[in-house]
């Protein structure tokens, strides 16, 4: 078993003084360290013959001297100060060669929706800075979480990583079960952008205006239905912030994906949802559906006809979608600054930010895109959608 980090351990007949090791006989140097059996240690530091003269290299031979017998502090020291230097060695040598090979982003939905264009657009970005493929990878289903824990079981060295929504937060109180923990299991990359959302509806609907549309529902609230991209989803938790908000329950109609249930909306398979902006702006302004709010304080430039949902007297239907990126815990801190700083270009790419803002979003300023801040962000989310979540029983088991 292989130990990262200055982590280093003696069998019980072995002499051990603070931060240092005897190497074992015939011991071979490799990586940093490495438990062999019960009483050797490997390290890339050498005791050579009895004289304890220490080399340093990248395969070397070494024995234990038969007697601690003279051997001083001094040595000792030698020892612990040359581990430190190699340590230090070999990190840099890695933050060189990061990344080795491609890099896979998860995204944990399926090809096509809001997600999933934000992080291609990303992707393609990171990938000129890193000089390396980024490649997309969709693992949808379980509202993110079967893409989630595939990246939480994802060997930690910054080569598979996890784009995740709002739902990376909610899923932590929605999922009784989870096989991960949603702040524990990994380790913030950084924030992406805030996509607002758009309370949609097919074509045939009989209600032209917010104000309308409650009428309507409360109206025929046996009758209509809601469709979204699955438990815990964005568009899920959009719902349930609407029916909490007007106290109206509609049937939920849980699909794999957004673009499945965007696309039954404009076949008009079912009544009402309510997507991100980077999937329904199009098809709002073809007039394939109808937007009858966005989620925002304030009117989208993109989509500048559409009411806010607080001129309909809604005023506590505000939700954004943010997106943030995420690698295994363990990771290490070189692949994960090299990941942040390649994140911080991409959302600086006038590419990135003309794509973005043509579907009513951009990027977040560079503070919130920092390791630090998405970490405390997430937790904040964590806690401020559990009692809404609790209070709807809105849980899978």
């Amino acid at each position: 078993m292989t130990l990262r980090g200055n982590i280093l351990a003696l069998g019980r007949s072995r002499p051990r003084i603070g931060n240092t090791v005897w190497i074992a006989p015939g011991a071979v140097v490799i990586g940093n360290v490495t438990i062999g059996d019960n009483s050797s240690v490997w390290f890339n530091c050498v005791l050579r013959g009895d004289t304890n003269a220490i080399s340093i290299g990248q395969r070397a031979l070494a024995r234990q001297p038969t007697s601690t017998k003279g051997t001083t502090m001094a040595t000792f020291l030698r020892i612990a100060i040359v581990a430190a230097a190699v340590a230090i060695q070999q990190a840099s040598a890695s933050a060189a060669e990061f990344p080795s090979r491609s890099i896979t982003i998860v995204v944990p939905y399926t090809a096509g929706g809001p997600t999933d264009i934000v992080g291609r657009l990303i992707a393609v970005s990171m990938s000129q800075t890193l000089k390396t493929p980024v490649l997309i990878e969709n693992v949808g289903g379980a509202g993110g979480t079967r893409g989630a824990g595939q990246v939480a079981r994802a060997a930690p060295d910054g080569h598979t990583l996890l784009l995740h929504n709002i739902g990376q937060a909610t899923s932590a109180t929605i999922y009784r079960k989870l096989p991960y923990n949603v702040q524990q299991s990994f380790q913030t990359v950084g924030l992406i952008t805030d996509v607002p959302m758009t309370l949609i509806g097919r074509t045939g609907l009989k209600a032209n205006s917010l104000s309308e549309l409650l009428v309507l529902l409360r109206e025929n609230e046996a009758k209509l239905n809601f469709g979204h991209a699955g438990i815990g989803s964005a568009a899920h938790l959009c719902g349930l912030l609407f029916a909490s908000v007007t106290n109206v329950q509609l049937a939920n109609i849980p699909y794999q994906g957004s673009s499945q249930s965007l696309r039954d909306l404009v076949a008009g398979q079912i009544d009402i949802g309510c997507d991100q902006t980077t999937n329904t702006t199009p098809q709002i302004a073809s007039g394939q559906i109808k937007a009858f709010a966005v989620t925002t304080p304030t009117r989208l430039k993109s989509l500048p006809s559409v009411p806010t949902a607080s001129e309909a007297g809604l005023k506590d239907l505000e939700i954004s979608v943010w997106h943030g990126l995420y690698a295994p815990s363990g990771t290490p801190e070189y692949a994960l600054d090299q990941l942040n700083k390649a994140l911080k270009r991409a959302l600086k790419d006038p590419h990135v930010i003309a794509r973005l803002a043509d579907l009513g979003t951009e990027p977040v300023a560079e503070e919130r895109a920092s390791r630090e801040v998405h970490r405390a962000f997430l937790a904040s989310e964590v806690a401020r959608w559990k009692p809404i979540i609790e209070a709807a029983g809105a849980f899978v088991e």
